[in-house]
């Protein structure tokens, strides 16, 4: 495809070198989307952002390290104007709630077939919010149900530092991979067992398990 100034540029994030090559090759298919830096992990990310300013960035959630919450905050700190697509294999609507607060503009589930993956980014890219339709029927319920997702009560900083202490993270790498204080790590670890109303870290990673934070 030849290059113009009209194409959208993107930067794929994704662990899986596997997993970025199909994004590539269907992408290549489609009108004026070009792809002109990966990542496979979220310090990546964040330099390649840096380095290319690409038009929309497609975000995993799950990544090594520093996960893509954490790396949408640092990007959208960065620059306000920023467009993030998540691209996720959680179809987990407090997840989705969260990548929203953190900035993201759409949030497409890895179920979803290739054309709704495409027709969100050209949405995110023209700036419209973008949700796959099983995330969007989720949050539906769960407004129309009145019930309140646990997981909704914490914080995007909370939500990071209870996915990474779920994983069995230490405080110290917590603090080390989020660039904060020990202390912040221990103040914030009792807070989010205030809020979710458990009384150890065995009851919070159930509950990380249960809510699908993370995989068993």
């Amino acid at each position: 495809m030849n290059n113009t100034d009209d194409d959208i540029t993107i930067l794929l994030v994704d662990d899986h070198a596997i997993v970025r090559e199909g994004y590539r090759a269907l992408l290549a298919k489609q009108p004026r989307l070009r792809v002109v830096a990966e990542a496979k992990d979220g310090g990546t990310a964040y330099q390649q952002y840096k380095q290319h300013a690409p038009a929309v960035v497609i975000m995993d959630i799950t990544l090594p390290g520093q996960s893509g919450l954490e790396t949408i905050a640092r990007i959208k700190q960065r620059d306000s104007q920023a467009k993030i697509l998540v691209f996720s294999m959680h179809q987990n609507p407090s997840i989705a709630l969260q990548a929203t607060r953190a900035g993201a503009l759409g949030y497409v589930t890895k179920s979803s077939a290739p054309d709704v993956l495409v027709r969100a980014i050209y949405d995110v890219y023209a700036g419209r919010p973008s949700l796959s339709a099983d995330i969007a029927q989720l949050l539906a319920l769960q407004q129309l149900g009145g019930e309140r997702v646990a997981l909704d009560v914490l914080t995007g900083r909370e939500f990071e530092i209870l996915r990474l202490l779920a994983e069995g993270q230490s405080t110290d790498d917590i603090a080390n991979l989020l660039n904060i204080s020990r202390k912040t790590v221990s103040n914030c670890h009792y807070l989010i067992k205030q809020k979710l109303g458990v009384a150890n870290d065995f009851e919070l990673a159930h509950l990380a398990i249960r809510m699908k934070v993370i995989d068993a």
